[in-house]
């Protein structure tokens, strides 16, 4: 370029005091565009990721939330029974009026054509016990009813359409949302008089929600107290010996975990090798085996056996970074070998025990295959009732509750946790 082309283009910038780029632009201006540009690129290399995270993890998520409060089947099966019903009140000491009948009777014709007044049923049983076979025995009467007189009709067909408190849970359930779920899975229910607990001999979810968090508890101290020498051990030695010690705490991540805990049951059966050991060396006798399967024992041994290693390999993560000078210092110091230990060196490893904790006590609260194969009734956990209503019972609703719950506890758990030891002092290495 000329001088004369660079004179005439600098004579042409505005002398307005603002620095500008190369193309006249000012400099603020450009920065934030490249910024943008740079933020852009950035979100793009991203995006399959969070896209991954939303579809795999928040969108699940959300469904569970959703299904625990959603309830549009008895408006949808029902709808003009639903409608009339809204006249009704439950507080009398009267049934329905001939109008309600009537319109449950056009709403069964149509629900009987599309096969959907079982699904009404099976939900309503839900809250009210003998609603699923109501619905299936008057599904098959409601075709052969003749216009008018409903309500003798439908009480012919079966008496509990003449009882007050089936129109009631029918009302009390008809909105499309409901928390019905959530009070069944607190052990409660909405009753005509408000909500109360269930009597104590149908309480369960309760009890299971307590053995989840004790027990998951259990697991992780027992998990640490086993794992804490076997880390330090790993993180002293030499190399090559760390390394092949290493293969072998890493070695259950191999072996399939049904074939581990199956395992356990043939070991910690009354005739199983554990059993027959200590009679053969006589700590026991023959008569008084012990019982260390199908209960709470027999949970926490096969769970610590199988989450040991999430607990270990943080701490050795840990343990390898803390530098031995540090006791050696110590101990020059005049400090015994276990004030050393306790006052220098197991501080410097706390980081790792709380990520071996969380990662045990997370892992342990969810489990499910290892408390039902060798847990039987007292050692199981909430996941497994929450597994039996998703796969068996078919209540998603409530399986959806109860997930719910166990989250909300993780995440108050997890939030306290943070308070007490602070989520930025776990470290895995």
């Amino acid at each position: 370029m000329s001088s004369a082309t660079t004179d005439a283009a600098i004579s042409a910038t505005p002398d307005d005091g603002v620095v500008r780029a190369a193309d006249g632009t000012p400099l603020k201006k450009s920065l934030a565009r490249a910024l943008r540009r740079e933020k852009t690129r950035s979100f793009l290399l991203i995006a399959p990721l969070l896209l991954f995270i939303l579809i795999s993890f928040i969108a699940p998520i959300a469904d569970m939330l959703f299904r625990s409060v959603e309830n549009n089947i008895v408006e949808d099966t029902i709808p003009r029974t639903v409608e009339a019903l809204k006249e009704w009140d439950p507080d009398s000491d009267e049934l329905p009026s001939e109008d309600v009948f009537a319109a449950l009777h056009a709403d069964l014709e149509i629900a009987v054509k599309q096969r959907i007044h079982t699904r009404l049923g099976s939900r309503l049983n839900y809250e009210a016990s003998g609603m699923s076979g109501l619905f299936r025995k008057t599904g098959r009467s409601v075709r052969r009813m003749d216009e008018g007189n409903y309500r003798e009709q439908f009480i012919e067909a079966d008496e509990d359409w003449g009882e007050l408190e089936t129109w009631r849970v029918i009302r009390r359930f008809s909105a499309p949302y409901t928390a019905g779920y959530f009070l069944n899975a607190v052990d409660a229910e909405r009753t005509s008089e408000g909500i109360e607990l269930k009597p104590e001999n149908e309480r369960i979810y309760l009890t299971l929600f307590n053995r989840t968090l004790v027990m998951s508890l259990a697991i992780t101290l027992s998990c640490l107290l086993l794992g804490f020498p076997i880390a330090y051990l790993l993180a002293h030695l030499s190399l090559r010996t760390s390394n092949m010690l290493l293969i072998l705490v890493l070695l259950p991540f191999w072996t399939s975990l049904l074939v581990r805990t199956s395992a356990w049951k043939v070991l910690l059966q009354q005739q199983g090798v554990i059993n027959d050991f200590l009679v053969w060396i006589g700590l026991i006798d023959d008569a008084n085996r012990l019982v260390m399967i199908n209960n709470q024992t027999g949970t926490i041994i096969a769970m610590t056996h199988i989450l040991l290693p999430f607990m270990i390999l943080p701490l050795f993560s840990v343990m390898k970074t803390i530098s031995p000078s540090y006791v050696r210092a110590a101990k020059s110091l005049g400090a015994n070998d276990w004030t050393a230990f306790w006052r220098v060196y197991f501080p410097q490893t706390i980081p790792g025990i709380g990520a071996g904790a969380i990662l045990v006590f997370i892992l342990s609260i969810g489990y499910y295959i290892t408390p039902e194969l060798v847990g039987g009734t007292s050692g199981i956990f909430i996941s497994n009732r929450i597994a039996y209503h998703i796969s068996s019972s078919l209540n998603w609703g409530l399986a959806a509750a109860l997930g719910t719950i166990l989250l909300a506890l993780v995440m108050l758990l997890f939030y306290v946790y943070d308070k007490i030891v602070g989520i930025d002092n776990v470290k895995l290495g």
